[in-house]
């Protein structure tokens, strides 16, 4: 009995479109990747290692990669070799860190304040957005003189207002990038445990990479 030509034809293309269907599955799950993002004291660099052991995976923190790769502070490397420097060794950073699997990245906030970035993150893994209220920041932030974009105003040099104003302005730079993450996390009134307990859930739950 000989199948006709075009039947044969169709089952050959269904098959194709399987395999390629479940390889693209394949690659999309691949890696599980969290990359936390948010302004100077959401709580990225605190939260990020709490939810990485809660989940049994590993932790980077991309300021402090490349504080112990070159062995200087971020605010010296930002004043000795400028911010668009700082920024293409923060990519360079990010990229090389994002080859693993099962991951929490903390990024510096401006991070995500690059549309080449934001698309790089949103290609390998999942953002979110760990938000804070600039006089819920100004209160994190007030004493510590170690942020470059900040050191004026920590040092001394600011009144409150015009600190949270800074904060605001920087913030307002930003927002539209922040706003593109894939969850975002309240963290003003919200204790570290709590904020923890509620990223582990959605991510366990597998609301976030089957989504």
């Amino acid at each position: 009995m000989l199948l006709n030509p075009q039947k044969i034809l169709r089952v050959f293309i269904f098959i194709r479109l399987f395999i390629n269907y479940v390889h693209q599955k394949k690659t999309l799950m691949k890696h599980q990747i969290i990359y936390l993002t948010g302004f100077m004291g959401a709580g990225k660099s605190t939260i990020g290692p709490i939810l990485a052991n809660t989940l049994g995976w590993n932790y980077y923190d991309v300021d402090q990669v490349i504080e112990n790769k070159f062995g200087r502070k971020i605010s010296d490397i930002f004043k000795q070799e400028g911010e668009s420097y700082f920024r293409r060794v923060e990519r360079e950073t990010f990229v090389e860190l994002s080859n693993s699997d099962k991951i929490i990245i903390s990024l510096g906030g401006g991070a995500v304040a690059n549309q080449e970035n934001l698309d790089f993150f949103k290609k390998n893994g999942k953002i979110i957005y760990l938000k804070v209220s600039p006089e819920v920041a100004y209160e994190r932030l007030k004493f510590k003189n170690d942020r470059p974009l900040l050191s004026d105003a920590a040092s001394g040099n600011l009144s409150k207002n015009e600190f949270i104003d800074k904060i605001q302005n920087i913030l307002n730079s930003r927002e539209r990038f922040y706003e593109q993450a894939d969850y975002i996390v309240l963290t003003d009134d919200s204790s570290i445990g709590k904020t923890v307990d509620k990223i582990a859930k959605k991510i366990l739950a597998g609301e976030l990479f089957n989504s």
